[in-house]
């Protein structure tokens, strides 16, 4: 074999290696890819069925239960709501009326069970997916209102 076909074999060969490393890499990152919806989005069916995504915006005063270590909450961005299930120890600083971001899935039923609920420490912190959001169902509500 001519030193000019060995080139060519490995740059044939280290093009084929990066092309299967990248095709590698781009499929774990499409795996652990986590859309974020509001509940309005959920209500206008948006939302994945049994696939994880992460819902977003207010835990609704007075909405709180626990049932021994399931809570029951829900989430809610003004202008809908979404009712919340998570089976664990929530964060110290989850509070109804804060800003809140659950992972998890969609039931049939239309109940969101979370794996993952996510606080942050500063009262006055909201996520900025589900600011925004808030900010635009606030926005939808007072262009209806006559």
């Amino acid at each position: 074999m001519k030193s000019r076909h060995k080139r060519l074999l490995l740059i044939v060969g280290g093009v084929a290696v990066l092309g299967v490393a990248a095709v590698l890499v781009l499929n774990a990152f499409r795996s652990n890819l986590v859309f974020f919806y509001t509940p309005t989005q959920i209500a206008k069916g948006e939302a994945p069925k049994n696939k994880a995504f992460r819902i977003g915006g207010l835990v609704k005063a007075g909405s709180l239960t626990r049932d021994g270590l399931t809570a029951h909450f829900i989430v809610t961005d003004t202008s809908r709501e979404t009712a919340v299930s998570y089976t664990g120890i929530l964060p110290d600083l989850f509070k109804e009326g804060r800003g809140v971001v659950a992972q998890g899935k969609l039931q049939a039923e239309g109940q969101f069970v979370a794996t993952e609920v996510l606080a942050k420490h500063d009262e006055n912190y909201m996520p900025p997916e589900a600011k925004d959001a808030v900010d635009q169902a606030q926005k939808a509500a007072r262009t209806l209102k006559p």
